[in-house]
């Protein structure tokens, strides 16, 4: 078989190929910008909130809220968002009684010594979610317990959602999915989840920058011990 002179052997043809293939890769990797790693913007402790609820076998409501966490809102590489939350059990408070306070933090329900955290993380989303409403979804883990679970994001009250105002998603979840089955003869099934969420201005580069702790508005660490701020009286 004649072979053409004008082109390399096989095994040089390879090479070749080889060395042109990781000159554009290492080109690509030069070209690309800066600002393409991931960026990281905490949570504004003065707006931010949230909160749950439960309804009794007899239709009354018991809400309660988190005052301790921490996460942000990650815009990544390819320019989607991604959401983290982290909420401490051991500073939750549920309505207005140190009785049901303490018991909602205990073995029966969060048992927080045991779990100090509920988290929440979103699946990779298109940025203008937030504008626009719609399906929020993401893993949430919940006494040990990992499933995905999907919030709704609202329609927004102002053009910049998370910034101006705050971005609001609600979620139900199935208690016994998590293995909180406590107070089954009193309690409903269905935890209804409420975030009220607003951004810091400006962003953290680095993951290393982020929160390591759940803060709460009086910038204290929170972790599973009750803060004597969040005493609550019957």
């Amino acid at each position: 078989m004649a072979v053409n002179p004008a082109r390399p052997a096989p095994s040089r043809w390879r090479r070749l190929r080889n060395r042109v293939a990781a000159a554009a890769a290492l080109t690509a990797a030069f070209a690309c910008p800066a600002w393409a790693q991931p960026t990281y913007q905490a949570f504004d402790p003065d707006h931010t909130r949230f909160s749950f609820e439960l309804r009794t076998r007899w239709g009354q409501k018991v809400a309660g809220v988190f005052p301790r966490y921490d996460g942000e809102v990650a815009t990544l590489a390819d320019g989607r968002h991604q959401v983290r939350i982290r909420l401490a059990t051991g500073a939750v408070q549920l309505g207005d009684s140190e009785r049901y306070t303490r018991l909602a933090r205990g073995e029966r329900f969060f048992n927080a010594p045991l779990y100090p955290y509920i988290e929440f993380l979103s699946e990779p989303h298109a940025p203008d979610l937030v504008r626009t409403g719609g399906a929020l979804r993401g893993k949430l883990t919940l006494h040990g317990v990992s499933r995905m679970e999907t919030f709704v994001l609202g329609a927004p009250a102002c053009a910049r959602p998370g910034e101006d105002c705050n971005a609001i998603a609600h979620g139900s979840v199935s208690r016994y999915d998590y293995g909180l089955d406590g107070w089954q003869f009193a309690l409903g099934d269905r935890v209804r989840f409420t975030m009220q969420v607003r951004l810091k201005p400006g962003v953290l580069k680095h993951p290393e920058s982020r929160p390591a702790d759940p803060r709460s508005s009086d910038g204290r660490s929170g972790d599973s011990r009750p803060a004597e701020s969040g005493r609550v009286s019957e």
